[in-house]
């Protein structure tokens, strides 16, 4: 019997127990994760692992003496299931965990595509992935053809970090352009010829039917408008939420796993991160961004140990690099929202613009201008 145990062993899950610990929580933790001991940042997985800015010592999240201090209890396992009555979490090998307080934070998984070759595909999503494919992007020879899958913000980061190491780079985007689903049509036909500037062949309207394997170990990318024969296939076809294990629990898992305004699923049972679909300003959303999953973490910490008895309440932030350009977002809003250039120039690719509905201010997106962006915080 745990007094906590938490379910996920990222950056929400981790930065729980840490938190715990920093409130002067003594009570014993437990960590469930099916990667080995050691949480990590994922975000720069896709940015500087790849380009071999950072290593993956660089992006541990408890480096030095900080994961014995946190003094939790690693279990290297899978959860299949939680039955909620008892707080008890089964798992893979037939062995059970039992916890006063449950944290689920078992985030998101790299989608996978039901193509023939899809295992010898790449994705990015953990630091195994993220070193497979950087060991194959500069394992010596001529520059590889590599062809991306997706054009959002993971394969948009991951072409040009390949672009960067010499290769041939074309990413082939479903949508009439790529992010629309995200920022909105206008954002992101500012945001389209980003991708042509830095070098990369980005082709859009494209729908991949299939990938299938040559003997000579070539890839034929399958498209209504004809096929590519690829080197390296990488797919960023998004995430799925990680709540199977959930669905005998009883708990409300569509979208994600359904909290109220204090991040609990049920009584004694919290849920954070991606996985989480939480209240914010007035509606529910899941937010897959690394400042969310941190102000979850904080969050819970501070209800488990009493320290707070307000609703959690936060502003979304995130950003992105790509294509030798900086994209940061306040904010959460629709991608039919109103949209406004608030200064700065297209031309020059350095500007900050409004989204609004009903007249509310719903979310500031800046290219390249950090500092305008920052004060921006004060318009919220």
């Amino acid at each position: 019997m745990f007094d906590v145990v938490i379910v996920g062993g990222g950056l929400a899950g981790w930065r729980t127990a840490e938190n715990l610990r920093r409130q002067e929580f003594t009570g014993s933790i437990a960590m469930v994760s099916d990667e080995a001991p050691g949480p990590y940042d994922r975000p720069p997985l896709s940015k500087q692992i790849l380009s071999g800015k950072l290593t993956l010592a660089d992006i541990s999240l408890a480096k030095d003496d900080a994961f014995s201090a946190a003094d939790v209890t690693w279990v290297t396992e899978s959860a299949i299931s939680l039955d909620v009555a008892a707080k008890t979490i089964s798992l893979a090998s037939g062995e059970s965990l039992t916890g006063s307080s449950i944290v689920i934070a078992t985030g998101t998984r790299a989608r996978r595509l039901p193509f023939s070759a899809m295992d010898d595909c790449y994705v990015v999503r953990t630091a195994a992935d993220a070193s497979s494919l950087r060991q194959r992007l500069t394992a010596g020879g001529s520059p590889a053809r590599v062809v991306v899958i997706g054009g959002g913000f993971i394969g948009a980061e991951v072409a040009t970090a390949a672009h960067q190491l010499g290769h041939d780079v074309i990413v082939l985007e479903g949508q009439v352009r790529p992010l629309e689903g995200a920022l909105g049509t206008t954002v992101a036909t500012w945001l389209e010829p980003l991708a042509a500037s830095a070098g990369v062949d980005l082709r859009v309207n494209q729908l991949v039917s299939d990938v299938r394997a040559h003997a000579d170990g070539a890839l034929d990318v399958v498209t209504g408008a004809g096929s590519l024969i690829a080197d390296i296939v990488v797919v960023g076809a998004g995430a799925v939420v990680s709540t199977e294990w959930l669905q005998s629990s009883g708990l409300d898992i569509s979208s994600g796993v359904a909290v109220d305004g204090y991040l609990r699923a049920a009584p004694g049972i919290y849920a954070a991160g991606d996985v989480a679909r939480f209240w914010y300003r007035g509606e529910q959303a899941r937010i897959e961004h690394w400042q969310i999953a941190n102000d979850h973490a904080a969050y819970i910490a501070q209800h488990l140990t009493g320290r707070t008895t307000d609703e959690f309440s936060t502003l979304a932030y995130f950003w992105s690099d790509q294509y030798g350009a900086k994209i940061q977002m306040l904010g959460h809003p629709h991608r039919d929202d109103e949209v406004e250039l608030a200064s700065g120039s297209l031309e020059e690719r350095k500007w900050v613009a409004h989204y609004r509905r009903g007249g509310d201010l719903t979310g500031v997106i800046a290219l390249n201008n950090p500092r305008e962006l920052i004060l921006s915080r004060n318009l919220f």
